[in-house]
């Protein structure tokens, strides 16, 4: 007997369901978990994950922080790139700061509003980390259009006729009151602080490059975080700057340091991609084990 059209439809459509369900929901993830056990391969399947002393500490993978429990860096140990996914190396919230260039005036904190720490834009965040950076490793940590005290050199002038015209007016937008700004006048005007709350978008956005040098001591991915955040990567720069401090806090020869580093330095991928790069956590461990 011939079934009726509308049920021979839909035991075709259960049989592709039954038939697809072992194929795509069954067979092919337990073959891929078949072969993500092969030798050579379990290790990248499970994530790639670090071990001392027979403990996971992390994965080859993802970066992470080598600081104490007040986030003060730990001299005895290679320091990784900045994070801005979640507070930091967080897959969860793997994701960039989504700042631009032009993003250099920061939010000052409310002296009115509790626990208000403002927000500091791009320009601040790369000045404060150079001078963090340069502090810690006890190099220039300078940066055009930085002040000396870290914070993005920026100021708001008024004109007298809107955009042109002798300067009436100029503001340092980025130092709160009663901060001493980082220059005293500009063009005869003297520069004031800046009072939270006040708006300055009536000025002229102006950054001041400063005397810092072209090439700053800083490298650039000391002072700026990866798209996604989870860089385990430094520069062979950075690993260089940072290569004096930790043999000094581990007794070591800066040669014995710089050995570990170029063994742990990779290549550009097929030999064009990209630039070379240090594992931070790889090296760290060496550094344990040496």
């Amino acid at each position: 007997m011939r079934l009726p059209s509308w049920l021979a439809q839909h035991l075709a459509a259960l049989r592709a369901l039954i038939v697809l369900t072992a194929i795509l929901g069954l067979a092919y993830p337990l073959a891929m978990v078949a072969a993500a056990r092969i030798p050579g391969l379990a290790g990248h399947a499970d994530g790639s994950l670090l071990a001392r002393n027979g403990n996971n500490v992390g994965s080859a993978l993802i970066g992470q922080s080598f600081t104490d429990a007040d986030g003060n860096p730990l001299k005895q140990y290679f320091q990784s790139r900045p994070s801005a996914a979640g507070d930091g190396y967080d897959p969860t919230s793997t994701s960039a700061g989504n700042l631009g260039p032009e993003n250099v005036v920061d939010t000052l904190p409310d002296p009115n509003v509790k626990d208000d720490a403002g927000k500091p834009s791009l320009l601040t965040q790369v000045c404060a980390r150079s001078k963090a950076v340069g502090d810690l490793e006890g190099v220039d940590g300078s940066r055009p259009y930085c002040t000396a005290g870290g914070v993005g050199a920026v100021l708001a002038v008024y004109h007298r006729d809107g955009s042109t015209g002798p300067v009436t007016r100029a503001v340092s937008v980025n130092e709160a009151c009663p901060a001493a700004p980082f220059v005293t006048t500009w063009q005869g005007v003297t520069v004031e602080c800046a009072k939270p709350g006040d708006d300055y978008t009536g000025g002229v956005t102006t950054p001041v490059r400063g005397t810092a040098p072209d090439k700053p001591a800083v490298p650039a991915d000391a002072v700026t975080a990866s798209g996604s955040g989870l860089d385990p990567h430094i520069s062979p720069a950075y690993a260089n700057l940072q290569l004096p401090r930790v043999a000094a806090a581990r007794g070591l020869s800066e040669a014995a340091v710089r050995k570990l580093v170029e063994e742990h330095t990779v290549g550009r991928t097929l030999g064009f991609i990209g630039e070379p790069a240090v594992n931070v956590l790889e090296l760290n461990l060496a550094l344990d084990r040496s």
